[in-house]
Order: structure tokens, then C-alpha cells, then sequence
């Protein structure tokens, strides 16, 4: 999966992903574009404002005012959440929103500098794989 992100400054958001944890896959990456690498299977391009622009004839929306999209990953743990939080935010990130904890589920909002919205949740494993009524019903009854 390729996530295309546009940017108004190239350089601090590869540095913003690094400082999550992300390589720089430097084979698609040159002046327009930087190749961030989350997993085996999922990458960012961020796009500078103009390039990103060749790919559509839709208004490109600015990111703090207006949210286009949101990614979400799942982490293996609420700590998990918390620390890719804390590595974001000291990064420059913001965070638009409070924790949400909804008892099977905790999830945390983070932006990017540019206003990219990246979600980070933990859901109970119960609830994952027999949904959240089912967990919620066992916690209920101790």
C-alpha cells in the first residue's frame, strides 16, 4: 500500500517519519518525493505540494484546515500507542484530539506537521476477532 501525503517541506517530514521509526527508502525518493517505508507492505510518499498536484485535476485541501483523509494503524499494545505518540510529538507533531478509550478500543490522533492526520489504535484481541459487544459483555460480568 502506497499512502501519498502532500508536504510544504520535504525535508522536515522525512525527518518527522524517522523520527517515528521509518526508513527513507532512498530509491524513491529525489527533490519532489521521499519514499517513507512504515512496513514490509505500507509506504508514505510525501509529495511536495506541487507534485502531488500533477496527480489530479481536484483542489489540493490544506491539511490543518480541512482533513482529506486519516490513516490508521493498529498497534500490539496501548504502551505502543503512547510511545509512537510521545516519538511524534516531540518530532513536531500535534495532536488534535485527547485519547479516546472506549474500553476494547484506545486510539490517538496524531498530525503530522504539515496536518496529516495518522490515527494510532490498540483494540482488545476479544473484541478484534468477536467484536466489541462480546468483550465489553465479559468485563461487565467481573
Amino acid at each position: 500500500m502506497f499512502v501519498n501525503l502532500r508536504t510544504t517541506d520535504l525535508e522536515r517530514s522525512k525527518e518527522f517519519y524517522r523520527a517515528l521509526g521509518c526508513e527513507i527508502n532512498p530509491l524513491f525518493t529525489d527533490q519532489n518525493a521521499g519514499c517513507v517505508v512504515w512496513s514490509e507492505d505500507v509506504f508514505f510518499m510525501v509529495l511536495t505540494r506541487e507534485f502531488f498536484a500533477t496527480f489530479t485535476d481536484k483542489p489540493i485541501v490544506d491539511p490543518n484546515a480541512q482533513l482529506q483523509t486519516s490513516v490508521s494503524f493498529a498497534m500490539s499494545s496501548r504502551e505502543e500507542v503512547d510511545a509512537i505518540m510521545a516519538k511524534g510529538l516531540a518530532a513536531g507533531g500535534a495532536e488534535p484530539k485527547g485519547a479516546q478509550d472506549h474500553g476494547f478500543m484506545y486510539s490517538r490522533d496524531l498530525d503530522d506537521p504539515d496536518g496529516n492526520s495518522l490515527g494510532f489504535l490498540f483494540m482488545e484481541p476479544q473484541a478484534a476477532s468477536e467484536g466489541p459487544e462480546a468483550y465489553m459483555e465479559g468485563r461487565e460480568e467481573s
